[in-house]
């Protein structure tokens, strides 16, 4: 009898974004001349100050295992950064440290969902979202925004999708892909909504350190302290500290639901890497300089790649006010993202993401985690491919 892929898998795919990040660096590594706006992840080094921790922790042999939920004074003082934000009063066991945002958020759907549950989830979307959902049994109900509305979440249209099963609901702010930061008054009514019809939040804030003035980011736990009973906050040091490749990521919540969110991690990867959480412990604590640097070259790339795409027509960019994404509307040179994707790297070595795995097709991602130098040439690439096309070539 042939072995057998179990049912919940059947609708899960390899992430598209994970798939065409590796497709534009074996180009490259071949020897193509690869725009690659694919990454999702910052163009800088770790701060020196948390490698040097890091390495510190290696020659102190702070090699072994620790706590699954992390070490402590790593747990206690992400409670006191949140609580310095966000006015909160949480404990080192508010806190569970994973490997990666992305852990956490897999760890937050498989210990409060049950099969059969939904949530609710905003498009565009990250691409993880509905998957972590599937695999934890329960139901993904898109909820549809708008570049009209500023890809703010409609309240009532959440409201109008909510049914006996609904479980929760998922917010990212700023978003992955859009950049979009949502407003507190949106964050208050889904916080009061939320608790007349008595659902978790799920607020996945990994990129709240890249906002771009005036643009505040704002957590849900700001605006509505009585939400802190039913809100997960998501969070980690790879987009913030440019810390991608050490997995370190976070979830700040109710104690009931980290101790149910640890006993899942105590049968998966036990505690994350060791060296990494000192390294962690000294980003978050250190000199946000790095930080704030970061920001005020990832600000000016935004206006320079945003700018640009604006004057090549039929192209329209939504400018973000936080993360590193370009959201560009390909609508208009009349093919579908897939294929302008799938040109672009094929015709012009311009690497992308399409936006049908965020649940928008029509759109094209593009990250500006990469030089002025690369974003220039990208902009000359797309508008020769765009000059083509009316050429019918």
């Amino acid at each position: 009898m042939p072995l057998t892929v179990s049912r919940r898998l059947q609708r899960v795919e390899s992430s598209p974004t994970l798939a065409l990040a590796a497709k534009a660096k074996a180009l490259a590594k071949a020897g193509k001349a690869v725009v690659d706006f694919t990454a999702g992840e910052p163009d800088f080094p770790t701060p020196s100050a948390a490698k040097q921790a890091g390495i510190r922790a290696i020659e102190s042999n702070k090699t072994r295992y620790t706590a699954v939920e992390g070490i402590p004074e790593l747990r206690q003082a992400i409670a006191d950064r949140t609580n310095r934000q966000c006015g909160t009063k949480f404990e080192a066991a508010n806190v569970l440290v994973s490997c990666g945002a992305k852990h956490s958020l897999y760890n937050v759907f498989q210990a409060l969902c049950e099969p059969g549950d939904e949530v609710l989830i905003i498009s565009p979307y990250w691409v993880s979202y509905p998957p972590m959902a599937w695999l934890a049994g329960a139901t993904p109900v898109i909820v549809e925004s708008t570049e009209q509305d500023g890809f703010q979440p409609d309240v009532d249209a959440l409201r109008s999708r909510i049914t006996s099963r609904t479980r929760g609901i998922v917010l990212n702010s700023p978003s992955n892909p859009t950049g979009a930061v949502i407003s507190a008054e949106r964050l208050r009514a889904i916080a009061k909504l939320a608790s007349e019809r008595g659902l978790f939040v799920i607020s996945d804030e990994i990129y709240a350190d890249l906002v771009y003035a005036p643009a505040q980011a704002t957590s849900i736990l700001q605006v509505q302290p009585d939400s802190v009973d039913r809100t997960i906050l998501v969070n980690g040091v790879s987009k913030s500290y440019s810390m991608t490749g050490w997995r370190i990521g976070y979830a700040v919540g109710p104690k009931e639901a980290i101790e149910a969110m640890a006993r899942v991690q105590s049968h998966s990867t036990s505690n994350p890497t060791t060296i990494s959480q000192y390294a962690a412990l000294e980003a978050l604590t250190g000199s946000q300089e790095p930080v704030a640097e970061m920001r005020r070259h990832f600000q000016r790339r935004r206006d320079l790649i945003v700018t640009g795409l604006n004057h090549l027509d039929p192209l329209r960019c939504f400018k973000a006010d936080g993360a590193f994404y370009a959201w560009c509307d390909v609508r208009g040179t009349g093919l579908g993202s897939e294929v302008v994707a799938a040109r672009w790297l094929d015709e012009s070595l311009i690497a992308t993401v399409p936006g049908d795995g965020f649940g928008a097709p029509g759109w094209i991602r593009l990250s500006f985690a990469t030089s002025d130098e690369t974003i220039q040439e990208g902009l000359s690439r797309i508008q020769r491919w765009l000059g083509g096309l009316k050429a019918g070539k």
